[in-house]
This record gives C-alpha cells, sequence and structure tokens, in this order.
C-alpha cells in the first residue's frame, strides 16, 4: 500500500520521452567513420541495454535514463532493465531516451524494479512501445525522500558490489588452486611419497595417439528425418561439455539409424572441442552416444584410467598444447593430425588410480566452495531486487531518516511536487541539452 505522501502518475506525464534525439547508424558505416581517429575524438554509442560502440559524433550532451524498446532482459531480475548515460552520447532506435522532471537516478532505480508483465509485447523479442512506456505507473515520493532514497540505495549497493567482487576473487583463486592441482599431480608431485613406498618408476610422455584411439565425429545428415525421429541415443555437441567431466547425456539425440550413422564413443571416452571459441572445451563422457565434427574423441586402451586422462586434457599444459598447435586464422582448428600427436606424462595403472583419487580428494572441496559461492551469489542479486522493492514500497529509510526528510524547510508532499510538474508544461525538455548543429 503506498504512503499518503507519495502519488502515482503515468511516466508520460513527469517525463520527456526524448526519443527525436535517437538515431541509428549501422556497425559498417560506425567502423567508417571512426576509422583512423583517436578514442579521445570518439563519442559513446548506446544500444539497448548498454554501450555498444563508439561514433565520431553525438546527439545528446547532458544525463539521461535509457530503456531498452527492444532487446532487454525485461523478464530477467539479475539484469538492469534501464540504465543512465551521461555527457555527450549517441543513442540508437533500440532504446527510449527519458529526461525525467523530478529525479532521474529515482526514475533509474523504479525502472529497474518494475513488472513489465503486461507492457511489453511479443515472444521471441520482446518490446516496450513509446505507447506502452508512457502509460507505465511510476510512485513518487516527495523529492526530499527520493534523494535520500537514492542515496540509501546507492550505498547499499556499493557495500553489495564490495561483497560480490570478493567472491567473485575467491572464485577466481579457486579456479587457479584447480589448476595448481591438476599440474602438481601430473609432474608426479602429489604421489611422490606414495611412489616412493612401492618403488614405482615408469613415468613417460607419450603422443595421446599411443593410449587409445582418436576419432573425429560427424553429423548425421540432417536432410535423413529418420535420423532424428527419436532421441533415443547421444549425440554430444561441444555445448553438453560445459556440465563437467561426468557429463550423463546430451541435449540432443538421435534414432537408432541416425546413430548406426554417426561417429560413436564408448562410455568413458573423453571428447575434446577443436574448432572455434570453444577450441579444448572438454568432457568425460558417461554413457555412449555419437558427437559432432567440431568433437575429437580420446578412447582410452584399458592401459589407463580414463579419469586420469580427462584429468591431464583440462590441465593447463594440456590446453595450452591446444591453443598452440590449432592454425592461427580468425577460427582456429586442429585438425585430427596434429590433435593425435599432443602429448601426455604417464604412468602405471596403480599410479594412476591414486593420482585420479589425489585429485578428487582436493577438488571434492573446492567444489563445494564455488558451490557455496555461487549460491551467495545468486543472493547478492536477489537481495538486489528486494533491496529496490523496499525502496518504492516506501519501506527503505528508517523513521528517523523519513524525519529528517520532513524537517528540511522546503518539505513537500509529492502531490505538490506533481502539481509544480503539471503547471511547468515544458519542464526541463530534452531539446535543451542537444547538441547545436
Amino acid at each position: 500500500m503506498m504512503r499518503d505522501d507519495w502519488v502515482e502518475i503515468e511516466l508520460g506525464k513527469v517525463c520527456d520521452i526524448c526519443d527525436h534525439l535517437r538515431k541509428p547508424i549501422n556497425s559498417k558505416e560506425r567502423a567508417k567513420r571512426i576509422e583512423g581517429k583517436k578514442i579521445s575524438d570518439l563519442y559513446p554509442y548506446y544500444g539497448a541495454t548498454g554501450q555498444v560502440g563508439f561514433i565520431d559524433d553525438y546527439l545528446t550532451d547532458g544525463e539521461y535514463v535509457l530503456i531498452g524498446e527492444d532487446g532487454a532482459p525485461f523478464f530477467d531480475y539479475t539484469k538492469n532493465i534501464a540504465y543512465m548515460i551521461n555527457g555527450k552520447t549517441w543513442v540508437n532506435n533500440h532504446a527510449h531516451i527519458l529526461l525525467s522532471k523530478f529525479n532521474n537516478k529515482f526514475l533509474l532505480h523504479y525502472l529497474n524494479q518494475f513488472n513489465f508483465n503486461g507492457f511489453v509485447s511479443g515472444t521471441t523479442r520482446l518490446k516496450l512501445t513509446q505507447g506502452s512506456l508512457k502509460k507505465i505507473p511510476v510512485k513518487l515520493a516527495p523529492l526530499h525522500e527520493q534523494r535520500a532514497i537514492v542515496a540509501k540505495i546507492e550505498k547499499l549497493f556499493s557495500d553489495l558490489d564490495n561483497g560480490i567482487a570478493i567472491l567473485k576473487a575467491a572464485k577466481a583463486k579457486l579456479d587457479i588452486y584447480r589448476q595448481a592441482v591438476l599440474k602438481k599431480a601430473f609432474e608426479g608431485e602429489l604421489t611422490k611419497a606414495w611412489r616412493e613406498q612401492r618403488d614405482l618408476n615408469g613415468w613417460k610422455e607419450l603422443m595421446i595417439s599411443q593410449i587409445g584411439e582418436i576419432v573425429t565425429g560427424n553429423t548425421p545428415s540432417k536432410k535423413n528425418e529418420e535420423f532424428y525421429s527419436s532421441h533415443d541415443y547421444n549425440f554430444y555437441k561441444p555445448t553438453d561439455l560445459e556440465a563437467g567431466h561426468n557429463v550423463f547425456k546430451s541435449i540432443d539425440g538421435l534414432s537408432l539409424k541416425g546413430f548406426e550413422n554417426g561417429r560413436q564413443a564408448p562410455e568413458n571416452s573423453i571428447l575434446v572441442t577443436c574448432i572455434g571459441a570453444t577450441i579444448g572445451k572438454t568432457g568425460l563422457i558417461k554413457s555412449r552416444g555419437c558427437f559432432n565434427q567440431q568433437i575429437n574423441a580420446i578412447i582410452p586402451s584399458d592401459k589407463y584410467n580414463p579419469k586420469y586422462v580427462y584429468y591431464q586434457a583440462i590441465g593447463i599444459d594440456f590446453q595450452t598444447q591446444i591453443k598452440n598447435r590449432a592454425s592461427s586464422t580468425t577460427l582456429p582448428i586442429l585438425n585430427k593430425g596434429k590433435f593425435s600427436t599432443l602429448r601426455i606424462n604417464v604412468c602405471s595403472m596403480e599410479e594412476q588410480d591414486q593420482i585420479v583419487m589425489e585429485i578428487e580428494t582436493r577438488l571434492s572441496v573446492c567444489d563445494k566452495l564455488a558451490e557455496s559461492i555461487d549460491q551467495s551469489l545468486e543472493k547478492s542479486e536477489a537481495l538486489r531486487q528486494s533491496i529496490l522493492k523496499k525502496a518504492f514500497a516506501g519501506k527503505l529509510l528508517s523513521e528517523s531518516e523519513l524525519t529528517a526528510c520532513r524537517r528540511e524547510p522546503d518539505w513537500e508532499p509529492a502531490q505538490k511536487l506533481l502539481e509544480r510538474i503539471e503547471k511547468d508544461k515544458s519542464g526541463r525538455s530534452g531539446k535543451k541539452q542537444v547538441k547545436n548543429k
């Protein structure tokens, strides 16, 4: 329930919508216009969700609130819908340009907690038309309270951002620790004492083609609908390998005939992406399946523990080999011939099993910590929305903070602010801040 000294009004009545100041320029034209120019001579070029490049001129000069017209994440509470720009800028036609007649930052935070259900249209690409934008109900607090709310939101957000930065730094350190564990493991450091007690030797370097079979995948013909008539058999793609070392099932599947026409890999094969931006992405499949042409499979012989091979394949030394041996074109590719010559360190099966145990003992602790950090990060994003919801329910400021606002000599209820806005029909026109051509 809204407080008595607040008012609710349609956005179009308390904001200038300055969409006449925006103008789209395609990327090719922008590239021509900025070619050979210093960054200091360019201006930010903005779109639906933020800056998308630079341009050699500007159309707006001042502080504005931008909100996506289309392509904005209207129903993703972890992302901002609106953002602020300041100074000399250029905005394309994917964002509405707003100039509040009360407080830009108050409007910004309000829009970032607003439920756009019923105000946006479309399915695959949601759109907020100017007509719908004007009808958005805005809750206005007294002006002094607006400033206090904005200040408190920004203080709480700053504290939250500091906490998130600490969590992300901790997660990055875990990744460094994981790689350190893998490096020591395959240099024999983790099992050194264990090995000496058993008088074991025999470490050597081999090409991966010497430890088993290397197979490059393929995609059964899409023209044959019978190959894809059911999804009974796994068909692995690079996106499946994001699941980690235990990949139990693929997203897509094949029928029996499709499976028979694909390149197959048994359970406990190691799949490695060997083309494109995801080159080096690796997974250990726990159920047999086919895989596409972007992937090479390592199918170890019974002399090698598949997890031993997998953990070495995700280590920095093996991944560096992949990057260094790949073609240096725009689309990096590591063909089967070059892939087969990549090298790994091997030892006795007994020591391989011990190494896997040593690795997993350490990495299981990392995984639990990483899970805890991810949960904390998720809670942080939820807390950000909670702060905003509380702010615009009139519950963020304490009684003492509200009292301080009301003691200001020029304090007035929001209704008075609204009356002054309505009297000043020109408001703070966006035209006054546009570049004089």
